[in-house]
């Protein structure tokens, strides 16, 4: 048996105040999120991961020499919750953001001296600093273009707060304001595919709405990019854990709980193999489906809601070739089964050669392909967008399927996504499924540990000054 209120050392003591014990139950970015917040908050918490590491759906491991991300993810300089986050495990100098919004945008099947085009701002205000990109996108028509400006405005207009958003679909909504399937291709879902996982017909108008307005209608450098130049595991792993230990969280990895009940005298008794923890709090920052099977009688109203969240998958295609073959960062492609394609060369270690990195969302259709399938198919597709790859050796080729990488943001998900609290006394959900107004991506995981930690310190009676503050530093 475990007490985790057992009060130790004289600032225990010089509180005046009986020490608060919480566990939290899983170590992706919301558990750690949530796991941080409480002990900032003087909250005595331990945290339990099933895996062998944290970071849960992003991270890194061994392949050989080199050091591989399970799937390529991005940030925004919108995102401030995630960038607090690295903030806060002094992480940020190691994924940066562009100095200022600029994609690469190759077209498989454009013209000889077309092929070229981008995606970029300048400093004038919303919407003027998307105007020069615009006008000169090549992969656009001009009376295409001239669409898509006036749909941006249309966008922007839409009032985020209202419901009946979340019920309608994000490609209808682009039909009947004069968007052409080109156009959906070229620029709406070159955007939305990667921050939704999946493309506009599938996807809620709520939540397609709110990233274009946040993205690139809210501020004009709120959609520069960034990312992890080291491996994933060097973020949400060894600096996460240092910062939890700093704090004095215990961490626990390899241990998976098998039940959660409330005990007669208001307490949680969380279950372990060989162990049970005792605390005031708990945070429940699982997968929606684990969240199912573990959440007490009466914890929800309507808990098989949970399970009619769907889930879409990101398959992520590895290729290291002998020499160099991509001058950029990354780039972004249309005419082509390729999305997106980063250059991981130096973030992985390679000493020699070039690894590039293909991220590959909604990707319902190729998630179980044979790797000889895909070898076939995408090594032909690189050749075409990179000339220098055609002389170029393939050291190795593999790939990563991540089946259940996101929820699935489909019209009418946002009335299954449930909050923070829920009716069971101390007991709080945490994850990027949750009710936090963004889609699956690792904002939407901070900003639901940071709710979490909230209801739970509410619960617990000690003050959320710090979390109230938390997104004014970040912005």
């Amino acid at each position: 048996m475990s007490d985790a209120t057992r009060l130790e050392g004289p600032d225990a003591e010089a509180s005046g105040r009986p020490e608060r014990a919480a566990v939290v139950v899983g170590g992706g970015l919301a558990g750690i999120t949530a796991a941080l917040a409480l002990a900032d908050a003087g909250v005595r918490v331990t945290l339990l991961e099933g895996r062998p590491r944290l970071g849960g759906l992003a991270f890194s491991f061994q392949r050989g020499a080199l050091t591989v991300d399970n799937g390529q993810h991005v940030y925004l300089r919108c995102c401030t919750a995630y960038r607090w986050f690295l903030d806060r495990i002094d992480a940020a100098s190691l994924a940066p953001l562009q100095d200022r919004l600029d994609v690469p945008v190759l077209d498989a099947e454009g013209k000889p001296g077309r092929r070229l085009g981008r995606i970029g701002r300048t400093a004038l205000p919303v919407p003027l600093h998307l105007a020069k990109s615009l006008a000169t996108y090549p992969h656009l028509s001009l009376a295409e273009r001239a669409r898509v400006g006036r749909a941006a405005l249309a966008l922007k207009g839409l009032d985020l707060a209202d419901p009946a958003l979340d019920t309608q679909n994000f490609g209808s909504w682009l039909a009947a304001h004069g968007q052409s399937a080109r156009a959906v291709e070229a620029l709406w879902d070159l955007v939305g595919v990667a921050t939704l996982n999946a493309v506009a017909g599938d996807s809620s108008l709520g939540l397609a709405a709110m990233v274009f307005k946040t993205g690139l209608l809210s501020d004009p450098g709120a959609a520069d990019i960034g990312w992890a130049r080291v491996p994933l595991g060097e973020l949400h792993d060894r600096l996460a854990r240092k910062a939890l230990d700093s704090v004095g969280v215990r961490t626990e990895v390899r241990t998976r709980v098998t039940s959660i009940s409330l005990n007669e005298n208001g307490r949680w008794s969380v279950q372990v193999p060989g162990e049970t923890l005792h605390a005031d709090a708990v945070v429940l920052a699982v997968p929606q489906r684990e969240a199912h099977e573990l959440l007490p009688e009466g914890a929800l109203d309507a808990p098989e809601r949970l399970l009619e969240i769907g889930t879409a998958p990101i398959l992520n295609v590895h290729v290291v070739y002998d020499r160099k073959v991509l001058s950029r960062p990354f780039f972004a492609a249309l005419g082509s089964p390729v999305q997106w394609v980063f250059d991981r060369t130096e973030a992985s270690g390679l000493s020699e050669g070039q690894y590039l990195a293909l991220s590959q969302s909604a990707a319902q259709d190729e998630i179980d392909e044979p790797v000889s399938v895909l070898r076939e198919r995408y090594l032909p597709e690189l050749e075409r967008l990179l000339p220098a790859t055609r002389g170029a050796q393939v050291k190795d080729f593999f790939v990563t399927r991540e089946r259940t990488a996101t929820f699935a943001p489909t019209p009418g998900v946002g009335r299954l996504r449930p909050g923070a609290r829920t009716k069971a006394p101390g007991l709080c959900l945490a994850g990027a499924w949750t009710a936090t107004g963004w889609p699956a991506t690792m904002e939407s995981a901070v900003r639901s540990g940071v709710s979490a930690a909230g209801a739970a310190l509410n619960a617990l009676g000690r003050p959320r000054d710090h979390l109230l503050e938390l997104f004014e530093e970040a912005a």
